[in-house]
């Protein structure tokens, strides 16, 4: 569900994404820097139990509660939200191995904690849905959310790289205005919670896999998104949509600048506009600029 977005945004950026910077620029040696480690195991710590309790106090308490309860949502916005919390744990993760690393963590240790960073703290926002009278503890967004774990731990584990990019996108759409209290009112409301306007791709890079005439920062994406949305569920005229599309991977683009890793490092979460073919309802279209 949109809610998932909020952490990613706020843990990576602002927590994760500059102590990132140190382990974009060289390999980390597996020599433990202590005031790193403080900072990040306190960082990750207090933002975690700090945003949880105030997630719970600001938003649950306003909707009810209820005892621990479970809620079936596995068939909700056509599984674009799924696909979101895939998202949502596969970059918290991706930005928890960094840092873990930018304090000299070994390796190991890095892939399997700092990579489940997203899946304990997404498990968190489960466990208070499970206590709320609105929702429910969700199995399917669990599952969703131990599978962008799995893409990341997997691939770290397996080429000590990642070649496969889980990225997100999202426009705006004449939907949420029809039903801005679901879908959103503002800009940024809109951006998280019009399903309608989202995309999550799988972006692979050629180079790292075999085809060294091509770029190494030239990727190729396949995204999934869909349409028609005004409600969660039984939606007259909802339909998937699947596209491909060139992409950028930034961190693999050489530079000395400190602050452009940085950049590069956070700009990997989101799919770059650019030309796309769209398959929807047996018909191709294309677009010479979508995101």
């Amino acid at each position: 569900m949109w809610r998932s977005r909020l952490p990613l945004i706020a843990l990576t950026a602002v927590l994760l994404g500059p102590v990132a910077v140190g382990c974009r620029a060289q390999a980390v040696a597996d020599s433990l820097h202590v005031g790193r480690a403080w900072l990040v195991a306190g960082g990750a710590t207090a933002y975690t139990a700090g945003s949880l309790i105030a997630l719970d106090q600001a938003w649950y308490q306003g909707h009810g509660r209820s005892a621990f309860h479970g809620f079936n949502d596995g068939g909700e916005w056509l599984q674009v939200d799924k696909l979101g919390h895939a998202h949502s744990a596969y970059q918290m993760g991706r930005a928890g191995h960094a840092a873990f690393r930018w304090a000299g963590i070994k390796e190991s240790t890095s892939i399997w904690l700092g990579g489940s960073l997203g899946l304990i703290y997404l498990t968190g926002i489960e466990y208070l849905d499970g206590y709320s009278s609105a929702w429910g503890f969700s199995g399917w967004d669990m599952a969703a959310n131990a599978a962008g774990t799995a893409l990341f731990i997997g691939q770290q584990q397996a080429w000590r790289e990642q070649r496969i990019v889980l990225k997100w996108s999202a426009h705006l759409t004449a939907f949420a205005p029809r039903r801005p209290a679901v879908l959103g009112s503002t800009l940024p409301e809109r951006l998280l919670k019009d399903y309608n306007g989202t995309t999550v791709w799988l972006s692979a890079n050629p180079h790292a896999c075999g085809w060294k005439g091509l770029p190494p920062w030239l990727n190729i994406a396949a995204g999934m998104g869909a349409e028609g949305m005004l409600n969660a569920r039984h939606n007259p005229g909802e339909f998937r949509q699947f596209y491909l599309s060139p992409d950028v991977t930034f961190s693999r683009i050489p530079t000395g600048s400190k602050f452009l890793r940085t950049a590069f490092f956070l700009l990997d979460a989101l799919k770059m506009p650019a030309p796309a073919l769209e398959f929807r309802q047996g018909a191709v279209v294309g677009h010479w600029l979508f995101f």
